[in-house]
Order: structure tokens, then C-alpha cells, then sequence
């Protein structure tokens, strides 16, 4: 087995995979976050790769199925922690996955001569991640975001909303302008200041930076005839970037750790509403309308 480590958004981890496989390859998003320095402390999760079937299948309690870029995923509990069941694009090809309750160890059983096993292996890091950093007061958040002179902003929203579209139109309409991360950005509290980080995991858009930055404001999008930017108060701050979590739904302990951080994540960053059309002057509305409340 080979061992190669990762960095994202200040969160190491590691990954073995069978000897001989191209880990390039294998996650090629994953290139600008290859940590090579010497480990300070344990990484948050290992994460071991196996070119084999699972001899024994737990005794599971379905919690949840999703279909989405990740691929069909169902998501099961046992006496131990989760086992997961994925298959991307071709459910004839399905592979597995256990995780331990605290998701600090996971062993995924992969068939290697899928020609998406890459994809699932990625797949399965994205949920290990998520669920991984939350006691640790990091947020995997469903969100397109952009840097602009040197803060991050977050677009948030339902599928389909315009998130992307929105993002571009800040990077058409503001001089140096750039994108972050198109999906899957992390928010984490350093010194009681609320960052942004971009990841591996970036949706239909390839877009992997290793950046971080101090976030300058989160706005949840909604689809109207016209442009205007509603400020939100602490609570309905929370409810609003609440919908865009990763999160498992029917664990106690994760919900708990997550809601901590959101709360205040809540009181400390510049929360919005934006009704808008697919337009410059969305970019503009929302942008002023979050400086406005920023230079109180």
C-alpha cells in the first residue's frame, strides 16, 4: 500500500491506495493539496482504498439515498458507524464503503476496472470530509464562491437557482474578480474570524485552488422578476446557510457540532437574501447590499 496525505482548508488527511496506483490519475482535482511535510499531529481521518469486494456486509439501518453529481448514494448505519453504497453513472458497478462512527477511519471497497472508480473514490472523500471536520468547526457548504479584493462571498441556493451564473456575473462586472470554488467551498472560524476555502470537489466546474480567505458575506439566491438584497438577522441567517450544509440529518452528535459553529458563524459574518434575475445588476444590488452592512 502507498500513503499520500492532503491539506484542505487547514484539515490534513491521509489516503492509501494499492501499490502501483497513479494517484494523479486517480484524483487528478486533488493535485494543488498534496501535503508533503512532516505530520505535526494525527491526520483528521485515514482513508484506505481496496481493490476487493467487502467479505461481510454489516447488519445496516438505511438512513438516506441521494442522486446527484456524486452519483447514487445510499447511506446506511450500524452498531459501528456507516456503510455506504455508490455507483456513478452505471449502478451495475456498485461499490461500498464503512466508516467508523466518528468517520476517523474508512475503508473503501472499490472495482478497480470501473472506468468512473476515480470518480468514486473522489465521491466518497467529499462525504468522509464533510462529516469529518464538523466536530472540528469546519462546514462543507453546497455554494459557488468568489474572491474580490481579497475576501470570499458565497452564493448559496437550490439546485438550479443560478449559483454559478451569479458568480460569473461578479467576475464579469468586478475587476480582479475570481472564482473560488463552483460547489463545495469549506467555512471554518479562525480567531473569530469566518474563512472560506476552496477544495477538490468542485462540480461540473473544474476549479481546485488551495486559498483561503476571510469571508466577506453569504447570500442565499431565489429566482425573481426583479433585483433586490434583503439583509438577514442572526436567526434567519441560520436557516438560510442551514439548508446548504452537509450534514448528516439523523446524527445527534453532528447536528449538535454543526449548529455551534453555525450559530455563530451566524453572528459574525454578513448574511443575505438576494431575488434576482440572471443579470449585471444582481451582481451589483448584492454586492452593495452587502457593503452597506459591512461599513456600519
Amino acid at each position: 500500500m502507498e500513503e499520500y496525505f492532503f491539506k484542505v482548508a487547514g484539515f490534513v488527511f491521509g489516503v492509501t491506495v494499492p501499490r502501483g496506483t497513479d494517484i494523479e490519475k486517480m484524483l487528478p482535482s486533488f493535485r494543488s493539496f498534496r501535503y508533503s511535510k512532516t505530520l505535526e499531529k494525527e491526520p483528521l481521518f485515514m482513508f484506505y482504498v481496496h481493490y476487493e469486494d467487502l467479505s461481510e456486509k454489516p447488519d445496516t439501518e438505511f438512513l438516506d439515498e441521494s442522486l446527484n453529481d456524486m452519483g447514487r448514494v445510499r447511506l446506511y448505519s450500524f452498531s459501528g458507524g456507516y456503510y455506504i453504497r455508490i455507483s456513478f453513472r452505471n449502478d451495475e458497478m456498485e461499490h461500498c464503503a464503512i466508516s467508523d462512527s466518528c468517520f476517523k477511519r474508512t475503508d473503501a471497497y472499490i472495482k478497480k476496472e470501473d472506468s468512473y472508480s476515480g470518480d468514486v473514490v473522489s465521491s466518497l472523500l467529499r462525504m468522509v470530509y464533510s462529516q469529518a471536520i464538523i466536530p472540528h468547526g469546519g462546514i462543507s457548504v453546497h455554494a459557488s464562491s468568489v474572491i474580490l479584493d481579497g475576501k470570499a462571498y458565497l452564493f448559496m441556493g437550490k439546485s438550479g437557482t443560478g449559483k454559478s451564473t451569479h458568480s460569473r456575473l461578479w467576475i464579469k462586472s468586478f475587476p480582479g474578480c475570481q472564482l473560488m470554488n463552483d460547489d463545495n467551498p469549506t467555512i471554518l472560524i479562525s480567531n473569530d474570524i469566518v474563512m472560506a476555502a476552496g477544495t477538490p470537489w468542485s462540480g461540473k466546474t473544474p476549479c481546485y485552488k488551495d486559498v483561503i480567505a476571510p469571508v466577506g458575506g453569504i447570500v442565499k439566491l431565489k429566482q425573481a422578476k426583479f433585483n433586490i438584497f434583503l439583509t438577514c438577522d442572526e436567526f434567519q441567517a441560520f436557516i438560510n446557510v442551514l439548508s446548504g450544509c452537509s450534514v448528516i440529518r439523523k446524527s445527534v452528535i453532528l447536528q449538535n457540532d454543526m449548529h455551534r459553529t453555525l450559530a455563530r458563524v451566524s453572528e459574525l459574518v454578513t448574511v443575505g437574501v438576494m431575488e434576482c434575475l440572471p443579470d449585471e445588476e444582481a451582481a451589483n444590488v448584492c454586492r452593495n447590499g452587502i457593503e452597506k452592512i459591512n461599513d456600519k
